[in-house]
């Protein structure tokens, strides 16, 4: 069976989240678009904790659901952000935790509350370095999964051009040995990743990072095994790699140039610059005289050890551009107007939308979405798109290559 995970989103007690993110929205969000896991969010907050155990029942080891019959399930989930110094420069590197069980889960918040505060943000900010923290965290949940989340963001990040390291050793020590994936992020895509050895020595997984019910699912790690798919499997088959006798690893990804720091640049300014076009001008913004804010596509290419990619055997990937924007671009309105919504709904009351988007026949794309949108999908599979890369924060723009819909001639008698 294949299975879609989205691991790494955020809850409504998070900074700048929506008020929806609660488990009745996210488990609405997952059965429309077909996401069979996803994770809780934010399991160190004390008050969504104390939600999370009221409401959830464990159905399978380290499976929760918010009813038995959801077709929906929960693994336990949180992102930390830890911010100190080492090597006299400042870091910032965000870690999603994955505890074995919401016993465990328990654990790990009482041994974090002697750290910091776990009642000001959702994803708390903890004075600590990643290596201690992680060291803690396998302490109280010896089967706990820590990855290093969105690898390449410039501020807060394993790699982060700004606050990161340039190796995973700098950062977690001996215990990097225990850091079985990497997540790719928003503005970073497998094949880039695939340039850095230490990325090609861990799988890559991939997951939305979402604030709001929307944006769950934009992007997704798949598990394809014939066994049901629970926590202790799913820990197993991360370490085994992208192929094993017990199943097979896969993501589904954002065109990395729609992420919001894929090149160099200054949103303010209104500029942004290719790696090799920065290194010309010494990485100053030519507006502004200040440094520029260095993209994941630089970072990558300093690191890397190699100019193309070395995919691992056996790694796959897709990308998807969300159905929301596919019917905007269609219908040449916004994504949270009336008519986008209209649409998206009478597509996903037939189908779920990562089947729609990735599985479905071009027959039944026809039958679903009509045949404007069954163009766009057939288009976006071919990786038949228009690329407008993000920069310092600003999101880019993902087009496909599809004929302008034609305007109704209204003739006046």
């Amino acid at each position: 069976m294949r299975y879609y995970l989205d691991l790494h989103i955020h809850s409504k007690y998070s900074r700048a989240v929506s008020r929806d993110m609660d488990l009745e929205h996210l488990e609405k969000a997952a059965e429309e678009k077909g996401i069979h896991f996803i994770g809780t969010a934010d399991f160190t907050h004390p008050e969504w904790f104390a939600e999370l155990k009221s409401k959830l029942k464990e159905v399978d080891s380290g499976v929760y659901k918010l009813n038995p019959q959801a077709k929906t399930s929960f693994f336990i989930s949180g992102e930390i952000s830890c911010i100190y110094s080492q090597g006299g420069k400042g870091r910032r590197i965000h870690i999603l935790v994955l505890p074995s069980s919401l016993e465990k889960a328990e654990k790990i918040n009482l041994a974090l509350g002697w750290l910091g505060n776990l009642r000001s943000d959702g994803r708390p900010i903890l004075g600590v370095d990643v290596k201690k923290l992680s060291d803690l965290i396998w302490q109280k949940d010896k089967d706990a999964l820590i990855i290093p989340a969105h690898i390449w963001t410039p501020w807060f990040s394993l790699y982060g051009a700004n606050s990161g390291f340039d190796s995973i050793k700098e950062a977690f020590g001996e215990l990097a040995e225990r850091i079985y994936a990497f997540e790719t992020g928003l503005s970073s895509d497998p094949p880039m990743n695939w340039r850095v050895k230490e990325a090609r020595e861990r799988v890559l997984v991939s997951n939305s990072d979402a604030h709001s019910p929307d944006k769950v699912g934009r992007e997704l790690t798949v598990i394809d095994t014939e066994e049901k798919l629970t926590f202790p499997l799913f820990a197993r088959i991360l370490k085994q790699g992208y192929v094993s006798d017990l199943g097979k690893i896969s993501t589904v990804e954002f065109y990395p140039e729609e992420g919001k720091y894929h090149l160099d640049g200054h949103r303010k300014c209104e500029v942004s610059f290719e790696p090799s076009e920065t290194k010309k001008i010494d990485g100053i913004c030519p507006k502004c005289k200040k440094p520029l804010t260095i993209g994941v596509l630089h970072r990558v290419d300093s690191l890397a050890d190699s100019k193309k990619p070395l995919p691992p055997e056996g790694a796959d990937f897709s990308y998807a551009i969300p159905l929301k924007e596919l019917i905007a671009q269609i219908e040449g309105v916004g994504v949270s107007s009336r008519r986008v919504k209209e649409r998206y709904e009478q597509v996903v009351r037939q189908m779920p939308e990562i089947q729609f988007l990735l599985e479905a026949k071009e027959k039944d794309l026809l039958r679903t979405g009509g045949e404007d949108l069954a163009e766009a999908v057939l288009s976006m599979r071919q990786g038949e798109v228009e690329r407008k890369a993000g920069f310092d924060g600003q999101f880019g723009e993902i087009k496909v290559k599809i004929q302008p819909k034609k305007e109704e001639q209204v003739t006046l008698f």
